[in-house]
Protein backbone atom coordinates (compact mmCIF):
# COMPACT_ATOMS: atom_id res chain seq x y z
CA UNK A 1 0.00 0.00 0.00
CA UNK A 2 1.14 3.42 -0.81
CA UNK A 3 0.77 5.30 2.00
CA UNK A 4 1.70 2.23 5.03
CA UNK A 5 4.58 3.42 7.25
CA UNK A 6 6.02 2.95 10.49
CA UNK A 7 5.91 -0.93 9.74
CA UNK A 8 6.79 -3.44 13.29
CA UNK A 9 7.23 -7.10 11.88
CA UNK A 10 6.83 -9.55 14.88
CA UNK A 11 8.08 -12.83 13.05
CA UNK A 12 11.58 -12.77 15.46
CA UNK A 13 9.50 -12.64 18.33
CA UNK A 14 6.79 -15.54 16.32
CA UNK A 15 10.13 -17.97 15.63
CA UNK A 16 10.74 -17.62 19.63
CA UNK A 17 7.83 -18.85 20.55
CA UNK A 18 7.48 -21.47 18.55
CA UNK A 19 10.96 -22.34 19.63
CA UNK A 20 9.83 -22.19 23.29
CA UNK A 21 6.71 -24.43 21.80
CA UNK A 22 8.82 -26.84 20.79
CA UNK A 23 11.19 -26.96 23.58
CA UNK A 24 8.29 -27.60 26.00
CA UNK A 25 8.93 -24.33 28.07
CA UNK A 26 4.85 -23.38 26.44
CA UNK A 27 2.33 -25.08 26.23
CA UNK A 28 0.09 -25.54 23.74
CA UNK A 29 -2.60 -24.20 25.55
CA UNK A 30 -0.74 -21.53 26.37
CA UNK A 31 -0.12 -20.28 22.38
CA UNK A 32 -3.73 -22.00 20.96
CA UNK A 33 -5.42 -19.71 22.75
CA UNK A 34 -7.97 -17.20 20.63
CA UNK A 35 -11.09 -16.27 21.79
CA UNK A 36 -14.40 -16.63 19.68
CA UNK A 37 -14.64 -13.31 18.56
CA UNK A 38 -11.16 -13.35 17.02
CA UNK A 39 -11.86 -16.57 15.43
CA UNK A 40 -15.62 -14.83 14.27
CA UNK A 41 -13.25 -12.32 12.96
CA UNK A 42 -10.53 -14.86 10.88
CA UNK A 43 -14.06 -16.83 9.38
CA UNK A 44 -15.86 -13.59 8.38
CA UNK A 45 -13.25 -10.84 7.54
CA UNK A 46 -9.95 -12.67 7.63
CA UNK A 47 -7.53 -13.13 3.96
CA UNK A 48 -6.73 -16.97 3.80
CA UNK A 49 -3.00 -17.66 3.24
CA UNK A 50 -1.25 -20.53 1.68
CA UNK A 51 0.70 -20.76 4.93
CA UNK A 52 0.17 -24.08 7.15
CA UNK A 53 -0.61 -23.72 10.76
CA UNK A 54 3.09 -23.79 12.76
CA UNK A 55 1.44 -25.61 15.67
CA UNK A 56 -1.43 -28.04 14.17
CA UNK A 57 -0.02 -28.22 10.32
CA UNK A 58 -3.98 -29.43 10.02
CA UNK A 59 -5.22 -25.96 8.46
CA UNK A 60 -3.91 -22.60 6.56
CA UNK A 61 -4.11 -19.60 8.55
CA UNK A 62 -6.06 -16.65 8.12
CA UNK A 63 -5.12 -12.92 8.37
CA UNK A 64 -7.20 -10.55 10.36
CA UNK A 65 -6.92 -6.46 10.03
CA UNK A 66 -7.56 -4.47 12.72
CA UNK A 67 -8.31 -0.78 12.54
CA UNK A 68 -7.89 1.83 15.38
CA UNK A 69 -7.35 5.20 15.36
CA UNK A 70 -9.19 8.98 16.25
CA UNK A 71 -11.50 9.28 13.37
CA UNK A 72 -13.03 5.72 13.08
CA UNK A 73 -15.05 6.45 16.45
CA UNK A 74 -17.01 3.64 16.96
CA UNK A 75 -15.28 1.81 14.66
CA UNK A 76 -11.98 1.37 16.06
CA UNK A 77 -11.09 -2.14 16.96
CA UNK A 78 -13.33 -3.43 14.42
CA UNK A 79 -11.93 -6.61 11.92
CA UNK A 80 -11.93 -5.35 8.23
CA UNK A 81 -11.35 -6.65 4.76
CA UNK A 82 -7.60 -5.93 3.32
CA UNK A 83 -9.60 -4.51 0.13
CA UNK A 84 -11.02 -2.32 2.37
CA UNK A 85 -7.69 -0.79 3.60
CA UNK A 86 -6.44 1.74 0.85
CA UNK A 87 -10.15 3.08 0.51
CA UNK A 88 -9.94 3.74 4.27
CA UNK A 89 -6.54 5.21 3.94
CA UNK A 90 -7.66 7.99 1.00
CA UNK A 91 -10.10 8.92 3.39
CA UNK A 92 -8.83 9.16 7.08
CA UNK A 93 -5.93 11.31 8.16
CA UNK A 94 -3.59 8.08 9.99
CA UNK A 95 -5.16 5.35 11.69
CA UNK A 96 -3.11 1.90 12.70
CA UNK A 97 -3.65 -1.48 11.38
CA UNK A 98 -2.62 -4.68 13.38
CA UNK A 99 -1.86 -8.12 11.56
CA UNK A 100 -3.03 -11.30 13.60
CA UNK A 101 -2.88 -14.71 11.86
CA UNK A 102 -5.16 -16.97 13.45
CA UNK A 103 -5.66 -21.01 12.95
CA UNK A 104 -9.44 -22.50 12.65
CA UNK A 105 -8.72 -25.71 14.09
CA UNK A 106 -6.27 -25.51 16.93
CA UNK A 107 -6.46 -21.24 17.89
CA UNK A 108 -3.23 -20.29 17.27
CA UNK A 109 -2.70 -16.84 17.01
CA UNK A 110 -0.09 -14.49 17.19
CA UNK A 111 0.31 -10.83 15.84
CA UNK A 112 2.64 -10.59 13.14
CA UNK A 113 2.86 -6.94 12.33
CA UNK A 114 1.45 -3.38 12.51
CA UNK A 115 1.41 -0.25 10.79
CA UNK A 116 0.09 3.16 9.85
CA UNK A 117 -1.98 4.06 6.83
CA UNK A 118 -4.12 7.41 5.98
CA UNK A 119 -3.15 10.31 3.73
CA UNK A 120 -1.24 12.17 6.17
CA UNK A 121 1.41 10.25 4.12
CA UNK A 122 0.78 11.43 1.01
CA UNK A 123 2.14 15.00 1.88
CA UNK A 124 5.67 13.20 2.90
CA UNK A 125 5.28 11.46 -0.16
CA UNK A 126 4.47 14.60 -2.15
CA UNK A 127 7.44 16.53 -0.36
CA UNK A 128 9.96 13.77 -1.58
CA UNK A 129 8.92 13.85 -5.15
CA UNK A 130 8.99 17.68 -5.16
CA UNK A 131 12.54 17.95 -3.36
CA UNK A 132 13.60 15.16 -6.46
CA UNK A 133 12.74 17.45 -8.77
CA UNK A 134 13.89 20.45 -7.27
CA UNK A 135 17.65 18.64 -7.72
CA UNK A 136 17.09 17.25 -10.86
CA UNK A 137 15.71 20.77 -12.37
CA UNK A 138 18.85 22.28 -11.36
CA UNK A 139 21.37 20.01 -11.51
CA UNK A 140 22.30 20.81 -7.65
CA UNK A 141 21.75 19.49 -4.13
CA UNK A 142 18.94 21.91 -2.12
CA UNK A 143 18.74 21.43 1.53
CA UNK A 144 15.55 21.45 2.64
CA UNK A 145 15.56 19.77 6.11
CA UNK A 146 13.26 17.70 5.78
CA UNK A 147 15.52 14.67 7.52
Amino acid sequence: MRTQRQVVDYSLQKRALLRELRNGQVGALEVCDASPYLKNAARFHGEPTEDRCPVCRRDNLTLVHYIYGDELKQSAGQARKLAELPVLAMTLREFQVFVVEVCQSCAWNHLIQQYLLGRDALNADELDRDAAVAVSSSGRHRVTGWW
